[in-house]
């Protein structure tokens, strides 16, 4: 009886010391180096991949925002957050697509109106947009409904537009949406892109200094 308390006391010990260990481990030296490694060779990807302007964090490389008015590129639809009542302005608190089927009538309606808004929105004096100009990014929206990036032919549609409203010469915008197109991933990966905070946030600069 004597030896079977004692062995039981010994295995819970055992059992003990090992979750004492296990947790300091995995709980504790773990988490810090880890974190440590990546503020120290990851730092501004494991703080959210900030973007600063006039040095105020002002948003993310990896979630788009709405909002921006006809001065500004424009960024793709967030249908997928516009239909629900939780979150409509990129608050985060979900994401997600319309889930509609390619041959849903709403969806249908979507892109038309949306294609006829950015063939309206980009038609200038001296540049008239052609319906079939119009690039599939710039009438869906993402699978999550935040993405943060469009195509370089949506960036360029947009640039008659931009240099108008902002008095700049369309050269000199058509220069800064070449500046900020991202070429493909590892050279092969993925299809060029053009992350639109980025390109506003350096197109509000450039309008001020003019």
């Amino acid at each position: 009886m004597n030896n079977s308390v004692t062995n039981s006391a010994r295995l819970l010990w055992a059992a003990l010391r090992a979750l004492l260990v296990l947790t300091l481990v995995t709980g504790v030296i773990y988490p810090l180096v880890v974190t440590g490694v990546a503020q120290a060779v990851f730092n501004n990807k494991a703080n959210g991949s900030e973007i600063k302007a006039d040095g105020k964090v002002v948003g993310s490389s990896l979630i788009g925002q709405q909002g921006y008015s006809l001065d500004y590129f424009q960024g793709r639809p967030a249908n997928g957050l516009g239909t629900n009542s939780v979150n409509t302005q990129y608050k985060l608190i979900l994401s997600g697509a319309t889930n509609l089927a390619a041959d849903s009538k709403v969806l249908v309606k979507q892109v038309e109106d949306a294609k006829a808004a950015v063939v309206k929105n980009n038609s200038t004096a001296d540049y008239k947009v052609r319906p079939s100009q119009v690039p599939a990014d710039a009438v869906t929206s993402s699978g999550s409904g935040l993405d943060p990036d469009i195509s370089p032919a949506y960036a360029r549609l947009q640039v008659h537009r931009v240099a108008e409203r902002n008095h700049l010469s369309v050269a000199r915008v058509e220069k800064l949406v070449e500046q900020h197109t991202d070429g493909r991933t590892l050279g092969f990966i993925g299809e060029p892109t053009v992350n639109v905070l980025e390109l506003n946030i350096a197109l509000k600069s450039l309008v001020t200094k003019s």
